[in-house]
């Protein structure tokens, strides 16, 4: 069984409560991973403090589908979080914070929790910070509105990763920056609306709501440029 990661760029269920597209790749992994017609699917939203909007949103998007839960920890409620994740059958990861998301996880050990989750084949998702988290490394707006490189990621995924590559004017030359200068490895960026999935640290594929986003490969050249190379992207239905 494969140890899926799913990180998209953007474009999920975080700004109206609607599945997207990519948020039906991850319910159609989490069901696949045990043949569920309902798989159980947590939400943790430690990057905005546990934002009781977004936790709602969360719950109005797969609640249909799935049997939904979310893992907060500013107000914890669950004692035993890794039994907790491990019951999981996917497990979604919002935006916000990431500096702050990674301190969190670490203070309540749901960072080991993950990679137990991640060894058990428990699918792990998420856009933004849900989605850098899972790289060594990355672009973050988490030490204010100017983006610098983050370190100290999970490392489920070897190198570095951008996501919002064409969503935010700063993401690319930020990114494509902080790799010529070797702040960042070597990784991938990923447009909003599309999402790069892997098998471990193995990039399977690219998938895309719609034409036009895609993922990049970002890597510094000979000459010190950063190369750009995109990846094609399967167009989702």
């Amino acid at each position: 069984m494969r140890r899926w990661i799913v990180a998209m760029g953007g474009g999920t269920f975080a700004s109206s409560g609607t599945r997207t597209p990519l948020d039906d790749v991850v319910l159609s992994l989490a069901r696949a991973r045990h043949d569920k017609a309902r798989p159980a699917i947590c939400f943790i939203g430690t990057a905005t403090g546990d934002d009781a909007g977004y936790i709602a949103r969360f719950h109005a998007a797969f609640a249909d589908v799935a049997e939904t839960s979310h893992l907060a920890l500013f107000s914890r409620t669950v004692e035993d979080i890794t039994p907790f994740l491990l019951g999981q059958d996917a497990i979604c990861v919002g935006g916000g914070n990431t500096a702050s998301l990674l301190a969190v996880w670490r203070a309540h050990g749901v960072d080991a929790a993950l990679r137990l989750a991640h060894d058990a084949r428990v699918v792990l998702a998420g856009a933004s910070a849900g989605s850098i988290c899972w790289f060594e490394s990355g672009t973050t707006d988490s030490f204010g509105p100017t983006l610098h490189a983050l370190t100290g990621g999970l490392g489920l995924i070897p190198g570095s990763h951008s996501p919002h590559y064409d969503g935010e004017p700063q993401r690319r030359p930020t990114y494509q920056r902080l790799i010529e200068v070797a702040s960042l490895p070597a990784g991938i960026a990923v447009d909003d609306h599309a999402a790069a999935i892997y098998d471990g640290p193995e990039l399977v594929e690219v998938v895309a709501a719609h034409a036009g986003p895609t993922a990049y490969r970002v890597e510094r050249g000979p000459d010190g440029r950063a190369i750009e190379t995109p990846l094609a992207a399967r167009l989702l239905p």
